[in-house]
C-alpha cells in the first residue's frame, strides 16, 4: 500500500507521446512515406513495358505480313513469277538496304543483316529458276527494310549523353496539358503545349524524361508522368 501510494502519477496535463491511443491517434496507425527513387524506378519500368508491349505488336505485325506474303505467293503457282519480276524485286530490295545501311546504321543492324540473308536466299532460288520463290524472299526482305526504315524515322541527329533509344518507338499519348522542352529537364525552354490525350510517339529516354514527336512533326521532350500508353478508339 505504502509503495502505491508513493508511486507518482500522470498529471492530468502532461502531454501524451505521439500514437499514444490517448492522443486520438491509434498505436498501430502507418505513414505513408514517398520514395523518389522508388517512384521513379517504377516510372521507368513502366515505359520498359510499353517497349516490350511494342516489340510484341511489332513482331505480330511480321508474322501477319509474312503470311499474307505466303498466300501471295501460293496464289502465284500456277502462273508463276516470271525472271523479269523476280529480278526487278531483288533490285528494288537490294537499292532499299543499301539506303537503310547509310541512313540508320548501326542502329538498323539486326534488320540489316536479316534483309541480307533473304536476299542472299533470294538469289540462291532465282539461279534456280524458282523465280516465283526468288520474288517472295526478295519482298520479305523489302519488308524487313521497309518496317526498319518506319521505327527509325523519329530519329533525328545524334543522342544526348545518357538518352537510350528505345528498341521500337512507343505509341503514347499525352495523359494532361502538357509542355514539351527543348531538352530533358526543366531548365530548358518550352517548344510548344500539347492538349490531354494527344498522340505522339517515344523514340528514347534520358533519367525521367522522354523524347517524343507529334503528328504535326514537332519533337521535344516530356517528364515520363506526362505520357501514357495510347488508347484504341
Amino acid at each position: 500500500m505504502l509503495a502505491a501510494a508513493c508511486t507518482p502519477s500522470a498529471a492530468p496535463g502532461t502531454p501524451h507521446p505521439a500514437g499514444d491511443p490517448a492522443n486520438g491517434r491509434s498505436a498501430s496507425e502507418t505513414v505513408t512515406v514517398r520514395d523518389p527513387q522508388l517512384e521513379q524506378r517504377i516510372a521507368r519500368l513502366e515505359l520498359r513495358l510499353l517497349e516490350r508491349d511494342a516489340q510484341l505488336e511489332e513482331l505480330q505485325a511480321r508474322l501477319d505480313e509474312a503470311r499474307r506474303e505466303v498466300v501471295r505467293a501460293m496464289a502465284k503457282l500456277q502462273t508463276l513469277a516470271s525472271r523479269a519480276e523476280a529480278a526487278s524485286a531483288m533490285a528494288e530490295a537490294e537499292i532499299a538496304l543499301q539506303s537503310l545501311k547509310t541512313a540508320a546504321a548501326p542502329l538498323a543492324a539486326q534488320e540489316t543483316g536479316q534483309a541480307t540473308q533473304l536476299l542472299r536466299q533470294s538469289s540462291v532460288e532465282f539461279n534456280k529458276q524458282n523465280y516465283g520463290g526468288a520474288l517472295y524472299l526478295a519482298n520479305q526482305a523489302k519488308s524487313v527494310v521497309g518496317a526498319s526504315r518506319s521505327g527509325a524515322s523519329g530519329v533525328r541527329g545524334p543522342l544526348r549523353p545518357g538518352e537510350v533509344l528505345f528498341a521500337l518507338p512507343l505509341r503514347l499519348e499525352t495523359v494532361n496539358r502538357s509542355n514539351v522542352r527543348e531538352g530533358p529537364g526543366a531548365g530548358y525552354a518550352v517548344a510548344f503545349t500539347l492538349e490531354t490525350g494527344a498522340p505522339v510517339v517515344g523514340y528514347s529516354y534520358a533519367d525521367q524524361w522522354v523524347h517524343i514527336g507529334d503528328e504535326a512533326g514537332r519533337s521535344g521532350w516530356m517528364f515520363q508522368t506526362l505520357v501514357g500508353r495510347r488508347q484504341t478508339r
